[in-house]
Formats: structure tokens, sequence, C-alpha cells
């Protein structure tokens, strides 16, 4: 193919885009700068008209404090795409936010986007479709395992293989992974989200007081755990009584918000078992050396990585950032797209190809 210097001149100019579209959060690591934005994955709209309001943090903060025409929502579920024009002015804001932060206008940017490896070819070309249509110039998709593990630091491309647990908000991902390849894989649409609504039901039933999502959330970052504490603590939540249907505010142990999610915890533990049940014995054995890393925000639940010592006899342990992980895996394909971009699934290639054409 003949060298076109348009698109050399668009490829050095431009701000190459790596972004883990998370249900709760949205990180955008930009080629050479890091991550510049980690935003929630909220969006306050107008009830009448669906056009935006306030999109990021301004959103959440909105959340269940809105007039009758606005709502507040996250326009992702469960990892993927539940409100596609939403998702796109979301993607449309990050990606101008971005550029924003560059001293001299820049053309459209080649984009990475993480996605749950359990994502359908529909929920997949959603995804490419929303951030095509939010300007950017080429899409990459990544399953967001091989991103968090490339993030973490693990060794993705060789032959020995490693295991990566990605705790996010909709979606739990377990990966065995060798050779640039998923080996054995389990996506769960059970996580941080679901831990939270576990709380609001256990107050619910044991205090007859209804609190918000965003008060769980809270209670699960501050006394949250899936292992005995060292030092139980407790926190103070704060609702309306639903026999009286007066304010009430009450306070809580540990132990009380890790027996509220501890159905939750013990299905990731049980699908991660599941996934080491069909790993072959010599992956295995390199596990035993490398251990299992945790990643994504459900990865820093308070004692996650001691409760999975003791039930899979395998050292676990927590990435740095592990937030940041799928973010900066998606950045790190981007570092060495030459080498790197068969990471990628399927429905990138078939698009990049018409993309070089152009």
């Amino acid at each position: 193919m003949a060298f076109n210097p348009l698109n050399w001149l668009l490829g050095f100019f431009s701000l190459d885009i790596g972004i883990d579209l998370g249900t709760a959060n949205t990180l955008v690591n930009v080629r050479g700068k890091g991550i510049v934005i980690n935003e929630p994955s909220w969006v306050a709209i107008d009830k009448r008209t669906r056009q935006p309001l306030a999109i990021g943090a301004e959103a959440k903060q909105m959340m269940g404090r809105t007039p009758a025409n606005v709502i507040a929502i996250r326009p992702l579920r469960d990892g993927v795409i539940s409100e596609f024009e939403i998702t796109q002015a979301m993607l449309e804001y990050f990606i101008g936010k971005a550029h924003a932060q560059s001293i001299v206008p820049v053309p459209r940017p080649r984009v990475v986007i993480g996605i749950p490896s359990g994502a359908t070819e529909v929920e997949k070309r959603a995804v490419y479709d929303a951030a095509m249509s939010a300007g950017a110039r080429e899409v990459g998709l990544i399953e967001e395992p091989k991103a968090a593990a490339l993030g973490a630091g693990l060794p993705v491309n060789e032959v020995r293989g490693s295991m990566v647990v990605d705790i996010g908000g909709g979606t739990s991902e377990v990966a065995v992974i060798s050779m640039g390849g998923i080996v054995v894989s389990r996506s769960l649409r059970v996580a941080g989200d679901e831990m939270d609504m576990d709380i609001v039901q256990y107050i619910r039933n044991k205090y007859n007081l209804l609190i918000g999502e965003r008060i769980a959330e809270q209670a699960k970052i501050a006394v949250g755990s899936a292992y005995h504490l060292p030092e139980e603590k407790t926190v103070v939540l704060r609702g309306r009584n639903l026999v009286s249907g007066l304010p009430e505010a009450i306070e809580v142990s540990s132990v009380e918000i890790r027996e509220a999610i501890s159905g939750s915890v013990e299905t990731i533990v049980d699908t991660i078992k599941d996934a080491l049940d069909e790993t072959p014995p010599e992956i295995i054995a390199d596990l035993m050396d490398t251990g299992v890393c945790l990643a994504g925000g459900g990865g820093m639940l308070q004692g996650l990585d001691r409760r999975l010592n003791d039930e899979l006899r395998i050292r676990v342990w927590v990435a740095d950032d592990p937030m940041s992980c799928v973010a900066r895996g998606a950045g790190m394909v981007l570092e060495d797209y030459d080498h790197l971009n068969r990471l990628l699934v399927g429905l990138e290639r078939s698009n990049s190809r018409g993309s070089k054409k152009k």
C-alpha cells in the first residue's frame, strides 16, 4: 500500500486515547500523558428532550436530588451500553475534555476501549459505533481482562500463564492468559453495584431503614470487607425509616456490612474456583509462582486478597492502583500499537482495513 502522508500526519499529531468505559467510572488515558480523566459514568438528562445537562462528577452529585423534569442515570449497565445516545454524548464529552488539555488543535483521535470479555457482537458493535459517532478516527476494542493484565504488569505475551480478576461496578472478569490470548475466562454480572444493592436490602430488612445506593457505596468503601478485620469498624448510615416515614441515622458495624455482601463475594469466589478448575495443569504450575492479580475498584475491597488466599491456596495480590489497570493497559496498546494491536478483538480489525482505504 502506498505511503499516505496525510494519514501519517494524522497519526503523528492526534491524541491517541485509551478509555476504560466502566459501569461506575470512566477513565481516559492519553498516550504520552497518562490518565487525565477519572470521572463517574453518570449523565443528568432532561426527561422531555433527553438532552444531557451534566456529565461525570457533576451528574453523580445530582443523583437522588433532581427535580421532576431531570433524571440522573448511568448509560451503561452490567458493563455494556443500555442508553446509546447518552453513552455517545458522554464519550463526546470525555474525548472533548481530553482534547481541551492540548495546547494546539488536534485531529480526531485513535481510540482503544475496554469491553467485557463476555460482550456479544451486538454489544461490541454498540461500543464501536458510539465511539465513532463521538468523534474517533479509528476505534479498537480490547477485552478488559487483557487490558487489566497489561496495566498490572503481567507477562501477557509470554508463554508463561497468568491470571487476573477484574472486579468493576457492573461486571467481574476472571481470565487466565497466555501468549496474548485468553485460555479460560468467566464474565460475571455480579460486582460492585450488586454489593451496593445487597447493603441497601440488608439495612432495609434488618432496620426498616431505606438508604440510597450512594450511601451504601460509601459504607462499602469505608468498612466493607470480605474477611474479618484486625479491628472491626463502624459507620453511620442516614435514610428514611419505613415505619415512621421520618429521617433516621443508625450506626452499623463492618461485621454487618460483611454479612450483607457475603452472597456476592461468595459468587465471585466460586467463579474464580470454577475458572481454575478448567485451567490446564501447566498453567496452574505457573500461577503457583506468579499468583493471581486483583484489579478493578472491587479488587480494593478490604480482606478480599486474604479471603482468596485461604480459599484458593494460591498467592493473591492487588495490583498497583487497581482502578486504573484497564485504562493503563489500553494506553500501553497505543504506545506500542504495531506489536500489541493483535490483542484487540476482531471487530476492530475488520473496520481498520476500511479506515485505511479512505
